[in-house]
């Protein structure tokens, strides 16, 4: 601002000749920009291919490995490669091309200036070293846009990146409203009411309704995509019910926090997690406030425990540690859980990738933690699941049949039908 207050004062003819530089230095960055900027967010997108592809084939290289694909994987590596070069090259010979075009319109302006500043020396309207340094404030005046010229390229790259960053973050949050409601007067630990759910506009559990009573174990049975694990999502509340109540101790679950709600719960599920660290934090993580003897003991009631120094091994982070038999890392799932003595215990398919022996052992140490606690299991084993108080049989969001196992078998429907498919081909 003082260069041009002061470019003014020297001649207003030579300021208005400076200053016509200024919307065609706009105009170019305005036109040549938002193109670099598009292709920066293909740029973008494509290294967001290339490092996913690569992460998952790192992941399950022994899956690529047996099934002969690594040519189709390198196939699709160089494609994504291409086009993520293809969009690389042409942002950045756009980016870098705003440089010497701004460039190139302030030397235009500079001899512009110096054209009239001649002719006004000529007819003595200015002095000569009033236009030579009209000329050197000139140059000032127009070095900043030159400069944001020249870090285009690292601005817009930014920018790029920071619109996917964004997209994440400005992601519409989960509503952690806590909504009052009335509570049901009820002795049952759980109340399913007039439940209503879908994903998509095609409905998936309509009016579903189930009382479960406290310490009783109820299974849950269907065909896959029945909606069996979309009510555990909804007793979790990792999704909110559109319609009807869930009910806990008489209280709904959506005037409970999901904070509150979750603590009451313990899962046990088929695919089993476990993180960098010892195999003692792995089950400390089940309640992080237990003491080093509450852990010791929630390990030792299982069956064949290992010595004491085994839970000081590390767990090596390689496809979710692979160092450890699957059947060792379901007993430290449940090692976790019956640290967290929960009020409520949720298996899912917690033994559906074990042998059998190493079934009939986890069976036995999940009926231990299954006493005087309310518990659902949800199973395709229907072997699994022939000791519970109750099973629930669902297809298509609807309970189709309950009962006990001998009363379902009995009655020679939907239930036997599953049971016979299983045990007698």
């Amino acid at each position: 601002m003082e260069k041009g207050a002061v470019m003014f004062t020297i001649s207003w003819k030579l300021t208005l000749v400076a200053l016509l530089t200024v919307p065609v230095s706009v105009l170019i960055t305005g036109t040549i920009a938002p193109r670099a900027q598009k292709l920066f967010g293909r740029q973008q997108e494509h290294l967001g291919k290339i490092n996913g592809q690569v992460e998952e084939i790192y992941a399950g290289v022994g899956i690529v490995r047996v099934f002969g694909q690594e040519e189709n994987e390198e196939e699709t590596f160089a494609k994504h490669n291409d086009s993520y070069f293809d969009a690389s090259w042409k942002a950045e010979f756009l980016s870098i091309m705003i440089f010497p075009l701004m460039n190139f319109v302030k030397n235009v302006g500079y001899l512009l200036i110096a054209v009239f500043g001649v002719i006004d020396v000529i007819n003595g309207a200015i002095s000569l070293g009033n236009v030579q340094a009209f000329l050197q404030y000139s140059n000032q005046f127009s070095q900043p846009l030159t400069q944001l010229a020249n870090m285009s390229s690292t601005i817009q790259q930014t920018i790029a990146s920071a619109e996917r960053i964004f997209a994440v973050l400005d992601a519409e949050d989960m509503d952690e409203t806590v909504h009052p409601a009335e509570g049901l007067k009820t002795d049952t630990k759980l109340t399913f009411k007039d439940v209503s759910f879908s994903y998509t506009d095609a409905p998936l559990i309509e009016n579903f309704s189930l009382e479960v009573p406290k310490g009783e174990m109820v299974a849950i049975v269907g065909p896959t995509g029945a909606g069996k694990t979309t009510i555990i999502n909804l007793l979790e509340r990792f999704y909110d019910v559109k319609g009807g109540q869930i009910y806990l101790d008489g209280q709904e679950t959506r005037s409970m926090s999901r904070e509150d709600l979750r603590s009451h719960i313990a899962m046990v599920l088929q695919d089993t997690w476990l993180f960098t660290g010892t195999i003692f934090a792995n089950i400390k993580y089940g309640r992080e406030d237990a003491g080093d003897e509450e852990v010791y003991r929630a390990q030792g009631r299982q069956l064949y425990p290992p010595a004491a120094g085994w839970l000081r091994d590390p767990v090596k982070r390689r496809e979710e540690g692979t160092n450890i038999s699957q059947g060792q890392r379901q007993l430290l799932t449940i090692a976790r859980a019956f640290l967290a003595d929960p009020e409520i215990l949720i298996l899912d398919e917690a033994t559906s990738s074990v042998d059998t022996r190493t079934e009939s052992l986890i069976q036995k140490v999940m009926a231990d933690l299954k006493q005087e606690r309310t518990s659902f299991v949800i199973a395709h084993r229907l072997s699994t699941i022939q000791d519970a108080d109750k099973i629930i049989v669902i297809n298509h969001g609807q309970i189709v049949e309950s009962g006990n196992h001998q009363s379902l078998l009995a009655k020679g429907s939907f239930y036997a039908d599953l049971y016979q498919s299983q045990f007698l081909g």
